[in-house]
């Protein structure tokens, strides 16, 4: 592989790896969101509400809580596959830097 064509998989790889922290990001503030969420339920009474679309409605204070921790699951399920592809861009980058270093030092 010419240094050209690194070059041009390593701005593809930057480019993924920041979409990928992009949504690291994303998935990390809707977490921080659902967690605190479940602590508020905690902390109400029976009386709960869910908002639906433009509508808020009662709920089931059970039902909630556990809508919220399969969310948070799921979601924690998103990140460590997010790290998992982050982790492989990052040594294939770090690779290729190497890779062209070298070449350049020639």
């Amino acid at each position: 592989m010419s240094s050209e064509n690194k070059i041009q998989e390593m701005q593809i790889l930057e480019q993924n790896l920041q979409n990928f922290l992009l949504q690291k990001q994303a998935f990390n503030m809707e977490l921080i969101e659902t967690q605190e969420a479940a602590k508020e339920i905690e902390k109400s009474g029976d009386e709960v509400f869910k908002i639906i679309g433009q509508l808020m409605l009662k709920s089931d204070k059970l039902k909630i809580k556990e809508e919220l921790k399969n969310k948070e699951k799921i979601i924690e399920l998103r990140l460590k596959s997010i790290e998992k592809q982050e982790n492989s861009l990052t040594e294939k980058l770090d690779i290729l830097r190497e890779e062209l270093t070298k070449n350049f030092k020639k």
